[in-house]
């Protein structure tokens, strides 16, 4: 007898501000007090839910190792006060980690073995750099079929802006809309809602007393946007290749933030009275060459797309990772998406882009988003390393 699926419902998803690493606000900031912030905001979010019910929580990183090592979704649980019954799972999906570790935890109450769930993401990019300490390569990567797993990510961005034909001003334009939108958006107090507060402790030696001297500020508001102009972009030289068009510029900034959503079945929306803020519609996930990684959403989309059972027109809010521009010009290019629907406050170049956290902060960015105005549908999606791509529907209820 095959059981009926039953829907996950997000009553609370909120995130960090963003940091810059390796030296901005977050640089002393461990990832797991990131995350235990953001899981007791969103369970502070949902008063009356009794947190014994949460059966697991499964939070995304991409490099779960040194401070963000040791399981880091279980420890935070303990960290966080919250009860031991709880487990904790964390996964690795690169930069579709959080994204995964949503679409895992609204899998669980789907067919009905969990009823509440925490799902998230955590990553210091200042703490543990980009390949993790000791990265160790299989030999066999480099052989000419699978060469494409050695590229750096830069590299495939040059790769996807040649085949794609993306050019240079192109990409540069990208980039500068990007921070005149997240500028505009912060301006205007549009993370607000999805936003939750964070103390930062420093401590500096008083040579007068001899003592350490304590000093705690709050902060609210992601730290990458700038203003720019396309003549400061211009002179920036290219990174990954001598003769490249990919810069520091129209690249995702490395970062430290965290994110966290709690998911419920409609059984505990009736038992608690709760309000939710979108329905889990649908997730896919799906490969490409790895050497082309970037292009992985313009696969994953449709097949998001068709399991949600939506058009690609009723998409009303996207938020595409902006991992280079390259890339992100390439997948609304090939797919036809409506550049007005794409990360109206900005994406990763300005905002951004902590790695295995960033799907979950996004679904926070969007699924506030389409309350605020009244909207159906918005996904989540990203390009991943070693070749794919990944998106995450919600639909606002």
């Amino acid at each position: 007898m095959t059981k009926q699926l039953q829907d996950a419902y997000i009553v609370a998803a909120t995130r960090t501000p963003i940091g810059k690493a390796p030296r901005g606000m977050f640089k002393n900031t461990r990832p797991d007090d990131l995350l235990v912030r953001v899981m007791q905001s969103a369970l502070a979010q949902v008063p009356g839910l009794d947190p014994k019910l949460i059966e697991d929580a499964i939070i995304g990183c991409s490099f779960p190792e040194g401070a963000q090592g040791l399981n880091m979704a279980r420890n935070a649980i303990i960290l966080a006060g919250l009860p031991n019954t709880i487990g904790g799972v964390t996964v690795n999906r690169y930069c579709a980690s959080g994204i995964t570790a949503v679409a895992m935890a609204a899998d669980r109450i789907r067919v009905g073995q969990a009823d509440v769930m925490f799902a998230g993401g955590a990553e210091s990019m200042s703490m543990v750099p980009m390949m993790g300490f000791h990265p160790s390569v299989n030999m066999e990567v480099f052989k000419d079929e699978n060469v494409g797993l050695a590229y750096g990510m830069g590299l495939t961005g040059e790769r996807v802006a040649q085949q794609w034909k993306i050019s240079r001003e192109a990409q540069d334009a990208f980039a500068l809309e990007s921070h005149r939108r997240a500028l505009a958006a912060q301006a205007a107090g549009e993370f607000n809602d999805e936003m939750t507060s964070v103390e930062i402790i420093e401590r500096f030696p008083n040579l007068a007393t001899g003592q350490i001297d304590t000093k705690i500020r709050t902060v609210d508001r992601d730290e990458g946007a700038r203003e720019s102009t396309m003549e400061g972009l211009a002179k920036l030289k290219a990174v990954f290749a001598a003769k490249g068009t990919v810069t520091a510029g129209n690249s995702s900034q490395t970062s430290d933030g965290a994110g966290a959503l709690l998911l419920v079945s409609e059984k505990i929306l009736k038992q608690f009275n709760l309000t939710p803020l979108a329905r889990f519609a649908s997730f896919a996930v799906r490969g490409v060459p790895p050497e082309i990684m970037g292009i992985g959403p313009k696969e994953a989309i449709p097949a998001a797309l068709r399991a949600a059972g939506i058009t690609q027109d009723q998409l009303d809010w996207i938020e595409l990772n902006e991992a280079f521009a390259a890339q992100s010009l390439a997948v609304i290019q090939d797919l036809g998406l409506d550049p007005s629907k794409v990360n109206p406050m900005g994406g990763a170049i300005a905002l951004g882009h902590p790695l295995g956290a960033t799907g979950a902060i996004r679904s926070a960015t969007a699924i506030h988003a389409m309350r605020r105005h009244n909207l159906k549908y918005g996904m989540v999606t990203m390009c991943v390393g070693a070749g794919m791509g990944a998106a995450g529907i919600f639909e606002r209820m």
